[in-house]
């Protein structure tokens, strides 16, 4: 199996590291990651600037690996079209230091690296440890080899998109398919005024759980102590509203 690796926190990171430690004997790994941390980056791609790219060595591992100045997409668009000889049977984007639940994951670089793949035709899943303190992505990254495995066994998977969050528990409850629940952020820009008397904003903002009880969502399994996979797809059309337009238009006349 060849598996591309990437994620948001940057090459360094940690979580990538301890997705690299339980996935480097299940194939050929292949690490192409930002060369700093790009969160929050959505899926933003260069394209007024050169990318720049280079060869690093992740200590400890026996793998190709590049860093690039660049955001996850654009990782994953030149390893595909470029860095890799051979294309990647899945890419694994991870594992992210927090959660990535709900609305979150249109703003997540580390979903945004996943959906590059599967735009470009490979299977790929998001990884994320549902916690910013908790610094030990064994239990996610053990969990991860499991899922690769299970999904290869079934027959390889087409196109597939899987967002996975992880808590940040000892023993997990058990595992969830969920859907997205609803995530939003309150007082978000804290306003300041700099030594120089100009205005400027800080974006933080207060966590709004909206969907912590919904049944049937990620970021209910989560609170609750469960490993969330979450399927995604592409396709944002609201179908439903299709219909509403077409009657709506026919009575312009």
């Amino acid at each position: 199996m060849r598996i591309l690796v990437s994620n948001d926190d940057g090459i360094h990171a940690r979580g990538l590291r301890g997705l690299v430690e339980c996935l480097k004997d299940l194939g050929e790994i292949f690490v192409v990651a930002p060369d700093r941390e790009r969160s929050a980056t959505g899926h933003c791609i260069t394209v007024h600037r050169p990318l720049r790219v280079k060869k690093v060595a992740l200590p400890g591992f026996a793998v190709q690996s590049w860093a690039v100045d660049g955001t996850p997409s654009d990782c994953v668009k030149l390893a595909i079209e470029d860095l890799l000889s051979q294309p990647p049977d899945i890419i694994l984007s991870g594992i992210n230091q927090g959660p990535n639940l709900g609305t979150d994951v249109l703003y997540s670089g580390t979903v945004s690296a996943a959906v590059e793949g599967v735009i470009n035709g490979f299977p790929a899943i998001a990884v994320s440890l549902a916690s910013f303190s908790d610094h030990d992505f064994t239990r996610a990254g053990i969990f991860t080899r499991r899922l690769v495995s299970s999904l290869f066994e079934a027959g390889s998977p087409d196109r597939i998109l899987l967002n996975v969050n992880v808590p940040a528990t000892e023993q997990p409850r058990g595992i969830e398919i969920t859907r997205l629940g609803d995530r939003r952020y309150v007082n978000v820009f804290e306003k300041r005024v700099d030594p120089r008397g100009r205005t400027y904003y800080w974006m933080a903002g207060e966590l709004l759980e909206m969907d912590e009880n919904a049944e049937g969502t990620d970021v209910k399994a989560v609170k609750n102590n469960y490993i969330s996979i979450t399927p995604l797809h592409l396709d944002l059309t609201d179908y439903p509203t299709i219909g509403n337009l077409q009657f709506l238009l026919a009575n312009l006349k």
